[in-house]
């Protein structure tokens, strides 16, 4: 447990000497400035427009719109997020391998599960303290403005967070085997091919196709990713904005039912498949 506490700390003092740390909090910084700016502005023009016909913002159009922009934040979150976990993990392997590091460590009493472990951890705890921090900063500064607070706030960051999670073991995986590159650009497209078919199901669903459909639910057990924030999404929604969801159907960006418990039980097993199999490729691979 001690190394895999200092490979962890050894992590985060990397993160720090790159000023990794800083340049997320600042970007960040500017993105929740941004998006409480644009929501305060775009829900006051929504209110001077309903002043302009003699009448009040209805209830429910205020809150649709605030729920909506509420979406929309958490969403971006969401990327956010899951471009830190991808990005930041893809040289934990092969960025040691390549600086000759990992060289120098593996000879002394360090057994390869607990590098590869620490570095895990090490990670884990970069990433999913700052999608909280993202999440909550988005939810109550929203909540400041417009009043909103979605109905269950954290059963959607659980799920964003697992989202995370399993892209970060998934791009640890892809360090163990690929360069820092090439398992950034795989791990990109992966996190892209699994939103493709959430659009793809979305489309089959509006059409009734159910070709679409069966390649969209596919999708979803190959990149989980996607279909977390669906699930996440509607724990976002009031029960009304989720029933005129529903009515339309295809929606590309939120969902309306809420994930099975057999669908994160999968993502839950998936998960640790693909670090068992990180520690079994980083065991047995020559550096």
């Amino acid at each position: 447990m001690r190394s895999l506490l200092l490979i962890a700390r050894f992590t985060w003092r990397e993160a720090l000497a790159r000023r990794l740390i800083l340049a997320v909090l600042l970007l960040t910084l500017v993105f929740v400035g941004l998006y409480l700016y644009g929501t305060d502005a775009l829900l006051r023009s929504f209110q001077r427009r309903a002043a302009e016909l003699g009448r009040e913002l209805p209830g429910q159009a205020q809150l649709f719109a605030s729920a909506t922009l509420v979406l929309m934040g958490m969403y971006i979150a969401n990327f956010l997020g899951s471009l830190l976990a991808v990005f930041s993990t893809a040289a934990a392997v092969s960025g040691e391998a390549d600086s000759g590091t990992l060289q120098a460590v593996l000879p002394k009493p360090i057994r390869r599960w607990e590098f590869l472990l620490g570095k895990w951890l090490g990670h884990l705890s970069l990433v999913l303290p700052y999608l909280v921090l993202l999440t909550l900063a988005l939810l109550y500064g929203a909540q400041a403005i417009t009043g909103y607070l979605p109905p269950q706030p954290f059963y959607a960051i659980g799920l964003m967070l697992l989202g995370a999670l399993f892209l970060l073991t998934l791009t640890l995986l892809g360090s163990t085997l690929f360069s820092t590159l090439t398992t950034g650009v795989v791990l990109f497209m992966l996190y892209g091919l699994g939103w493709a078919g959430g659009i793809v199901g979305s489309v089959g669903a509006l059409t009734g196709s159910k070709t679409l459909q069966q390649i969209g639910t596919l999708s979803s057990y190959v990149v989980p990713s996607d279909r977390l924030w669906r699930g996440a999404s509607v724990y976002l929604q009031p029960e009304a904005l989720r029933q005129v969801q529903d009515v339309a159907r295809g929606n590309p960006f939120v969902g309306t039912e809420p994930l099975g418990a057999g669908y994160l039980l999968w993502v839950g097993i998936y998960t640790l498949g693909v670090l068992l199999l990180a520690l079994w490729v980083f065991r047995r691979r020559d550096f």
